[in-house]
């Protein structure tokens, strides 16, 4: 996936000045594909150059704010189509749980303590989402947005259980 396609998608649900699709993004879209501000407002000025959006100066104020262009929708139409590939999993800490096996006990509960936390916060931030947002009768967009939402749940599920695991091992 590409930054510049989550931009797309975000300005095709609203049109937005710089801050709020940092903020928004920061709300939604991070959860599975994470960026910085400044790397935002930088694929901003790539995506007007290219033509895929436009910034018009707001009625007040010095900020500019994006829209999704004709060419910019069917960039994004093109790029959804593609075949999608399975992520490759690249996880440092699976690597040093191996040295662990290999050399003996490196003390790695920390972070597996660590890590453990990051996902519990994040299932419960999930769920929160799910119990606030998702409570009613769903159209076709939220039915899809809590499709998504239900990944990561999954995910979250899933990790924390296995960090559970992974602690009761180096524990044994």
């Amino acid at each position: 996936m590409s930054l510049p396609h989550a931009l797309l998608t975000s300005l095709l649900e609203r049109p937005s000045s710089g801050s709020d699709l940092a903020r928004r993004f920061d709300s939604s879209i991070a959860f599975f594909w994470p960026a910085t501000h400044q790397q935002i407002y930088r694929e901003l000025g790539r995506m007007e150059q290219a033509g895929w959006v436009e910034a018009m100066p707001e009625a007040r104020g010095r900020r500019k704010v994006y829209t999704c262009l004709p060419a910019g929708r069917a960039e994004l139409e093109r790029w959804a189509r593609e075949p999608v590939d399975v992520p490759v999993v690249r996880d440092a800490l699976l690597v040093r749980l191996r040295a662990d096996a290999a050399l003996g006990p490196l003390g790695l509960e920390g972070h597996l303590r660590d890590r453990l936390a990051t996902h519990e916060s994040r299932l419960a931030a999930y769920e929160e989402i799910a119990r606030r947002d998702f409570g009613r009768e769903l159209d076709r967009t939220a039915r899809v947005q809590r499709a998504i939402l239900e990944a990561g749940i999954a995910h979250e599920t899933q990790a924390v259980q296995w960090c559970r695991g992974a602690l009761a091992a180096l524990d044994a």
